[in-house]
């Protein structure tokens, strides 16, 4: 085991040359400290980095399928920023893809720079400024098109391509909805308040539900399993993921204007949304959040069946990517539930140290058990919290 962690010594160490802040809350948003909750600066050039090309750019030329010498060269460069993009904006999730084979880490690091291109054209800063988010997305909506036409327009998108070709049950549809997801996000179009937890499970199942579809064909299915069965654990971990996020960004997401607390649950305990734009730590607050992360918890643990539904290969993966990321939840606690003004933050060793159990775990890997959710919701009606509650995505 301990031979197994030590390439993620090198993964753990600081990188030179870069300090990280954070794009966006949603989509493997970069660590930060500071207590004001204001992202630090990022002396990495965004858009150069991020595309070759601008991201809704229809009058590139598509890279030729039949000129294979140049996609080959242009293949191995694809990878290889996608994997740097990744180990920059998902540095718990890049961890986690440090344990698979070659070609799946490709692939799904190539699937993460999708979802991240995707998620800057609503929420990075250049696009905080622009006025044509709807038709960019319409634009990119497009693009995406062209790529499961195997007719790429850039590096970025050739990776995503070849990963289409050697994984065929990887599904146009999550990728569509996930576009839709974005729709939520914008200003005028979409939301910055959700009345109720079903109206915030649709948005968590389209910004990361989602990400779990694509990733499956990836990842595979155990013998004695099909993908179709590993397809709900798989939307229970993107959304226990999306809670996450939300959970710890309360304070960075009132810069935007955006509560995604749902509003029933503020007035289930006695909170305004005054209480939360003035940044008012409460005892009604604290319950409030203990709530949240009660029910992310809940989705992590129903997350959990699926592990042992995976290809041996791909469970230790997600069990280390659950494991770190849960642990956001208790640094969260530990800050005595203050996400308006501090912001959770799990150091390296923290993580690195997570590895062991997480690959005991894969070891010991039981059969799936019954859901968990009884635990936290005895007496409520628990189709309100399960998986594919009116968004059922099409059959890989």
């Amino acid at each position: 085991a301990v031979l197994l962690l030590l390439p993620l010594a090198a993964a753990l160490a600081p990188q030179q040359g870069h300090t990280m802040g954070r794009m966006a809350p949603r989509m493997g948003a970069v660590e930060a400290t500071a207590p004001d909750m204001a992202p630090r600066q990022t002396k990495l050039d965004i858009p150069r980095v991020l595309n070759e090309v601008n991201p809704v750019d229809l009058t590139a030329v598509p890279i030729p399928a039949e000129d294979k010498e140049l996609r080959e060269t242009m293949l191995g460069r694809a990878y290889k920023r996608c994997q740097t993009l990744t180990s920059i904006y998902a540095k718990t999730f890049y961890l986690g893809t440090r344990f698979m084979r070659p070609e799946q880490s490709n692939a799904v690091w190539a699937i993460y720079v999708w979802c991240r291109r995707t998620d800057d054209i609503v929420d990075n800063p250049r696009a905080i400024l622009s006025r044509t988010k709807e038709r960019d997305l319409e634009e990119w909506t497009d693009r995406l098109h062209m790529v499961f036409q195997n007719q790429p327009l850039d590096e970025l998108d050739l990776a995503l391509a070849e990963t289409v070709q050697l994984y065929p049950r990887l599904s146009k549809q999550p990728f569509l909805d996930m576009i839709d997801g974005m729709l939520m996000d914008l200003p005028d179009k979409g939301k910055n308040r959700y009345n109720t937890f079903e109206e915030l499970y649709l948005y968590c199942y389209r910004v990361a539900g989602t990400v779990g579809v694509m990733t499956l064909p990836v990842l595979g299915a155990a013998e004695g399993y099909t993908l179709d069965e590993a397809l709900s654990p798989a939307l229970a971990l993107g959304t226990a993921l999306q809670l996450t996020n939300i959970i710890r960004d309360v304070g960075e997401d009132l810069l935007r204007g955006r509560i995604y607390l749902p509003l029933e649950d503020l007035e289930r305990f006695g909170v305004t949304e005054a209480d939360v734009l003035n940044r008012r730590l409460t005892p009604q607050y604290k319950e409030l959040i203990k709530f949240q992360i009660k029910r992310a918890r809940a989705y992590f643990r129903e997350a959990e069946k699926g592990i042992p539904m995976l290809a041996e290969g791909s469970r230790l993966p997600v069990r280390a990517s659950l494991d770190m990321y849960s642990q956001i939840l208790d640094a969260v606690e530990a800050n005595n539930y203050d996400n308006l003004r501090k912001r959770a933050y799990v150091s390296k060793l923290q993580k690195f140290l997570a590895l062991p159990q997480a690959w005991y775990r894969t070891v010991e890997c039981p059969k799936p058990e019954q859901s968990q959710f009884l635990e936290y919701y005895p007496g409520e009606d628990l189709d309100k919290y399960l998986p594919y509650r009116g968004v059922p995505p099409r059959p890989l």
